[in-house]
């Protein structure tokens, strides 16, 4: 068979093999239909049907088919990111500033600070620590994976929830656009490369420049224009981030943190992400399935799960009741809010390819932090939703 035709296999496979078990298996109560693609990315990788067919494996997923997924998973997460970066709403954070500060830091703090201390214990164990890596690099990268949540994500379980438009949704999703600037901001500092140092603040301030200018040219443009020199834009900025030695994410997420979402009607860009993370997404998570790696014993990676994962969710959910006790608010909240922000899946995804692409981490330890973001985000919808019931029942009885 020709490259193409194995390619056309491979996306077959890719599109179908989740659908089938998303739908057939009624899988959406605890895994909306992108846990499923992550987890079936999984699945497809080298260590499970790799292992099982090999031949199979190596004959669909060879190089050359690989390297084209590879270039459709880049640009499909590139827009995914951009888009995040335009949802953010720093003026109503700004609003309640008092509240979405305190929330936010604690939301962030308390699961980083737990996730150092498992990075610190990893450091003592061969094979978890990236070739590249020092030692407070990988530390602080096991952390923030551990704090990060995913604002796209949590967007549609809270849809799914139909808490999105309400007083609560809202509140939860201030403290998230907190969260997802410091993520970034904490990623450029662990990728900062001292010896491109001058290539990195030549970018910032090229960056800062272009901004204004791209900025007055957004607002001049009709709508219709917007969408598509904001995609110029978006391949200018990942490419400019990525010679810089920070990474293309970076860029991608910088493209869209200056676009303002009024430039866009809101309904066109929930269509777009719809259609991103229907068309090209699941591209991504395969893609990011074929990385993952057993090579340590499964047991292993399992157990470094585990332990981020309860490093990540015990933090999380600290750091909220701490907030909750200071702010004063109702009974029950606190847990609500805390299970929400838990939701990782994406943009944690997303996170840790970086880290991995900068050896950071091992492949072992990107296994272990993808399970940790799967894990964490099924745990989500099974856990609220009774405990948005019982609120609203304690509401409806109040009144």
């Amino acid at each position: 068979m020709s490259t193409t035709e194995i390619f056309l296999i491979a996306m077959f496979v890719i599109f179908t093999l989740p659908y089938l078990i998303w739908r057939v298996g009624k899988t959406d109560y605890y895994a909306p239909l992108v846990v499923v693609q992550i987890i079936t990315g999984i699945l497809l990788g080298p260590g499970v049907l790799g292992a099982i067919y090999p031949d199979y494996y190596k004959f669909v997923f060879n190089p050359q088919v690989i390297q084209s997924l590879n270039g459709i998973a880049w640009w499909a997460v590139m827009i995914f990111v951009m888009i995040a970066g335009i949802e953010l709403d720093l003026k109503k954070a700004w609003e309640y500033r008092r509240e979405s500060t305190i929330t936010a830091g604690l939301a962030l703090g308390m699961p980083l600070l737990f996730g150092c201390v498992a990075g610190m214990g990893l450091l003592s164990m061969d094979g978890w620590m990236g070739a590249k890596a020092l030692s407070w690099q990988f530390v602080l990268g096991v952390g923030m994976a551990c704090a990060v949540t995913a604002l796209p994500i949590l967007i549609l379980l809270m849809e799914k929830l139909d808490i999105l438009r309400q007083p609560i949704g809202q509140r939860i999703l201030r403290y998230a656009s907190l969260d997802d600037i410091a993520i970034w901001g904490v990623l450029a500092v662990i990728l900062l490369d001292w010896t491109r140092v001058g290539r990195q603040v030549g970018f910032l301030l090229l960056f800062a420049v272009t901004t204004w200018l791209f900025r007055k040219l957004m607002v001049w443009l009709e709508e219709r224009d917007r969408w598509y020199v904001s995609l110029i834009w978006l391949a200018a900025c990942a490419f400019a981030a990525d010679w810089a030695g920070l990474h293309y994410m970076v860029g991608a997420f910088l493209a869209g943190a200056v676009m303002d979402a009024h430039w866009f009607n809101q309904e066109k860009m929930d269509l777009m992400r719809h259609h991103v993370l229907l068309a090209i997404m699941p591209v991504f998570f395969l893609s990011t399935g074929l990385r993952t790696n057993w090579a340590m014993g499964g047991v292993a990676v399992f157990v470094v799960a585990a332990i981020l994962l309860f490093a990540s969710v015990t933090g999380k959910l600290i750091g909220i009741q701490v907030a909750g006790k200071i702010l004063k608010w109702e009974k029950g909240e606190a847990s609500i809010i805390g299970w929400l922000l838990q939701t990782k899946a994406l943009i944690m995804i997303i996170f840790v390819n970086i880290l991995l692409d900068k050896s950071i981490i091992t492949s072992e330890t990107f296994t272990a932090m993808l399970l940790m973001a799967v894990a964490s985000t099924m745990l989500t919808v099974p856990v609220v939703y009774p405990k948005l019931q019982k609120m609203k029942e304690l509401i409806f009885r109040s009144k």
